[in-house]
């Protein structure tokens, strides 16, 4: 089988990825990576490959550290339908090609901010965290630039471990960091879809906490591919696997990785669906 670009192989799917969203977008990315589904290696690799051709298969980075990072906070425990607009609306108030954005949060009033990100929810929380953040940053790396280098020259696992090392940092928000402004390859950041979704599918063990997900995933899936199969896959789950009423629940064929799918927690006779880990 040809080694072929997603573009050859569904000219119109390479698009649909969202254009203002944490998985990058135009913003978060550019070449398509390329691969042989026929070479997969390990069942996950092969899931990916199949999201890969379902979707995408970009491959990310280049996108602001420290933007990214805020973005990332945005986005915890809320949907990006509501932590979008809180990051538009931050950047509209405090980004300016006069200033660094790290020196304008640092030096915020945390109040103001946190009305400013209102719609993302935990906004006091969030608010306070975003302002003590840009202040360490701005002591340890000098601001924006001195952090992109940082992420994007120094070892990766340095990184997420300086990463964690800050308050309200996990590892998904290390992880996306590293991903879309590190553009560090075998990074396969793992939110509540990547989760829910690799236990389904008997990818990994039905009981494993978000770190063990990413721990198998990354040891299964080439690091070239991990990017893009993060991405589709949380696609994925928006669309066909959602945590209530996955699309094999009504139709066995409704699903495209069906024959892929282990169905961990999902019993379509009784219309049953529970997480795996109780299944």
């Amino acid at each position: 089988m040809a080694v072929l670009p997603l573009a050859a192989l569904s000219p119109d799917m390479s698009d649909e990825e969202p254009t203002k969203n944490i998985s990058g977008g135009e913003s978060g990315g550019g070449d398509a990576a390329t691969f042989d589904p026929a070479t997969a290696g390990t069942r996950a690799e092969a899931v990916v490959d199949r999201l890969g051709e379902l979707y995408w298969t970009k491959t990310y980075g280049g996108r602001d550290a420290f933007e990214c990072l805020v973005r990332t906070i945005l986005s915890q425990n809320t949907s990006d339908t509501a932590s979008q607009p809180a990051h538009d609306a931050l950047l509209e108030r405090y980004s300016s090609e006069r200033e660094d954005l790290v020196d304008a949060l640092a030096d915020a009033d945390q109040g103001e901010l946190a009305e400013t990100i209102r719609s993302a929810g935990l906004y006091n929380q969030k608010s306070e965290r975003i302002v003590a953040l840009s202040r360490e940053i701005r002591e340890a790396y000098g601001g924006e630039t001195g952090f992109d280098a940082f992420v994007r020259e120094a070892d990766a696992d340095a990184v997420r471990d300086r990463l964690l090392a800050m308050d309200g940092v996990g590892p998904k928000t290390a992880d996306c960091v590293l991903l879309f402004a590190g553009g560090r390859g075998g990074v396969f950041p793992v939110d509540t879809h990547v989760h829910r979704i690799a236990r389904r599918m008997g990818l990994t063990p039905a009981d494993a906490d978000h770190e063990t997900v990413r721990e198998h995933i990354e040891r299964d899936v080439p690091a070239e591919k991990c990017g893009f199969g993060h991405t589709a896959m949380i696609q994925f789950g928006r669309e066909y696997c959602s945590a209530r009423r996955p699309a094999c629940l009504d139709d066995p064929d409704a699903c495209p990785l069906a024959d892929r799918c282990d169905q961990v927690g999902v019993y379509p006779r009784s219309g049953e669906v529970v997480d795996p880990s109780e299944a």
